[in-house]
C-alpha cells in the first residue's frame, strides 16, 4: 500500500465519521488528503494536527476522492451514494441502505473478505450493523469447525447507537431524574434513563422488529448460511457505548469446551477473557478494537450448546473499525 488516496468521510460530524477519522489518524491507512462532508457543511474537524473545514454534502464533488466513507443515515446514502460511485468512488456506507442487496458486498473483514472481490460491480460495499459484526466474528470460528445449528441472542443495545441524540438523550434524563424535574423523550419511544426498552424498530407482521430481522438477515449473509437458524430480540439499555450479546449457541457437531475455547482465543478480532473474568462495556469494550466474549460455558439443558456473553464498542469496533479494514483490504488486495 505505497500509493495515497485521497478519501472523502461523508458524516464526518456523526459518531462514527469522528471514529473513522481518528483511525485513519491511528493505522496510517495510506491517504493523501481527507475531505471532511457533511450535510450542511461548515465548521472545522481535527485530523493529524490540522483543523479540516468542513464541506456541505450537497455541493461536494466526489470525483477529488478515490475512497469515501458514509457514516450518516439510510436517507444521506440513498440521496448521494450512487452520485459518488458514478464520479469514480469507491464506497463503504455503515447505513442499512444496501445491506440487503445481493450485488453489494456485506462485509465483516474477520470472517468474510473473499467477499470484497464483488465490490466492482457497484464500486460498493455494505458495513454491517454492529449486531451482525460482532455475532458473526464469533460464530464463524464455530460454524467451521462443528457447523451452526441453531443461535439464540438478545441484543442490548448503548444509545450511541442512536448516534449524537441518543447520546444526549439519556444524559440529559437521567440529570433530570436526579434533579427531580419531568423527563421528556424525543429520540426514544419512552424514558431510556434507568430503563430498558424492548422494541427499537418498527413491529413486523410476524411479532419481530425490522432490527431483529435485519440482525437475522445480515448474518446469514455474512455467514453464508441462508438457512441459519437464529431467534433474536433487541433491547435499547440505558448506556452509552457498548453493544452486548447474550448468546446460545447449538452446533451440528458437538464440541467440548477446551475445544470451543481454543477456537475463540485464535479467532481474529476476538479477546476470550477465562478463569471468572468477564467483560463489560465500560470497563473493556469502551474505546477498544476486539469483540471480547467471557462467560463460555456449556448449556446444561440442550446437547451441542453453548453459551457466551460478548461486548464490544458499537462506534468503533461494531461500525468505524470495521469500515476501515474493509478500506484496508480494498487498499491492498483491489485498488493497490
Amino acid at each position: 500500500m505505497s500509493k495515497s488516496y485521497n478519501v472523502a468521510v461523508v458524516g464526518c460530524d456523526t459518531l462514527v465519521g469522528e471514529a473513522v477519522l481518528n483511525l485513519l489518524e491511528e493505522r496510517a491507512v495510506p491517504v493523501a488528503m481527507v475531505h471532511a462532508v457533511a450535510l450542511e457543511g461548515g465548521g472545522r474537524v481535527a485530523f493529524k494536527g490540522k483543523q479540516l473545514k468542513v464541506a456541505p454534502l450537497a455541493d461536494f464533488d466526489f470525483s477529488q476522492a478515490q475512497l469515501a466513507f458514509f457514516c450518516a443515515d439510510d436517507a444521506v446514502a440513498e440521496a448521494y451514494v450512487a452520485k459518488a460511485t458514478a464520479a469514480g468512488c469507491v464506497v463503504i456506507d455503515d447505513s442499512p441502505c444496501f445491506r440487503l442487496e445481493d450485488e453489494v458486498p456485506l462485509v465483516v473483514p474477520e470472517v468474510n473478505p473473499e467477499a470484497l472481490a464483488g465490490y466492482a460491480k457497484q464500486k460498493l460495499v455494505a458495513n454491517p450493523g454492529t449486531n451482525a459484526t460482532l455475532l458473526t466474528t464469533v460464530l464463524k470460528p464455530l460454524q467451521q469447525a462443528a457447523g451452526i445449528a441453531h443461535v439464540d441472542v438478545v441484543a442490548l443495545q448503548a444509545v450511541s447507537g442512536k448516534d449524537k441524540a441518543g447520546v444526549e438523550e439519556l444524559a440529559r434524563q437521567a440529570t433530570a431524574m436526579f434533579n427531580l424535574k419531568t423527563i421528556e423523550n424525543s429520540v426514544f419511544d419512552k424514558q431510556i434513563a434507568f430503563n430498558l426498552l424492548p422494541q427499537i424498530g418498527a413491529i413486523l407482521d410476524d411479532g419481530s422488529t425490522r432490527e431483529e430481522a435485519k440482525l437475522a438477515w445480515e448474518a446469514a449473509r455474512i455467514l453464508g448460511q441462508d438457512d441459519l437458524p437464529l431467534n433474536a430480540t433487541c433491547v435499547r439499555v440505558p448506556v452509552f457505548y457498548g453493544h452486548a450479546l447474550v448468546l446460545h449457541v447449538e452446533t451440528q457437531r458437538d464440541l467440548s469446551l477446551d475445544e470451543a475455547q481454543a477456537l475463540l482465543q485464535a479467532a481474529p478480532g476476538v479477546t476470550l477473557m477465562t478463569e471468572r473474568e468477564y467483560p463489560t462495556a465500560v470497563s473493556e469494550a469502551a474505546g477498544n478494537d476486539t469483540v471480547f466474549v467471557g462467560r463460555l460455558r456449556r448449556d446444561q439443558t440442550r446437547p451441542r450448546g453453548l453459551d457466551l456473553w460478548v461486548v464490544a464498542d458499537n462506534i468503533r469496533k461494531g461500525a468505524a473499525l470495521n469500515s476501515i479494514q474493509i478500506a484496508e483490504y480494498l487498499l491492498k488486495d483491489y485498488l493497490g
